[in-house]
């Protein structure tokens, strides 16, 4: 199994571990469930996630110097992302809510945390 199909099968499998964990949250605690766009927020933190790393890991040979900007880059996509995307969706009320940020922060963390630790594997393997 190749670098980048391990990195999507071992991140697509912590997301949906997260996910349900999150559901299951929420369900215990009686909020709506598939509200605040958790699915919208999940699916596309996990397709950036795989951009940016293949990416890097297409980058590895010809420009290992530079690989933490474009990691950096990447991460700054995120955000551009998020602003663009997610921002908008919920301000309509006027406010983002606990609920709004967690369906975001969560996937965007995990995400960031994983994808640092492959980064440096990916950089450590020169």
């Amino acid at each position: 199994m190749t670098p980048v199909f391990k990195f999507i099968y071992k991140l697509t499998l912590l997301l949906i571990t997260l996910f349900t964990i999150h559901i299951g949250v929420l369900k215990l605690s009686s909020q709506p469930l598939f509200e605040n766009y958790i699915i919208a927020s999940y699916s596309i933190h996990l397709v950036l996630a795989v951009i940016i790393y293949g990416i890097l890991y297409l980058r590895r040979i010809p420009q290992h110097d530079v690989l933490g900007f474009l990691f950096m880059g990447g991460s700054i996509l995120k955000f551009i992302v998020f602003f663009a995307v997610f921002n908008p969706w919920f301000k309509q009320d006027g406010e983002i809510s606990k609920l709004e940020f967690a369906s975001f922060f969560i996937p965007y963390t995990a995400c960031l945390i994983y994808e640092s630790m492959a980064i440096i594997k990916l950089l450590n393997s020169k």
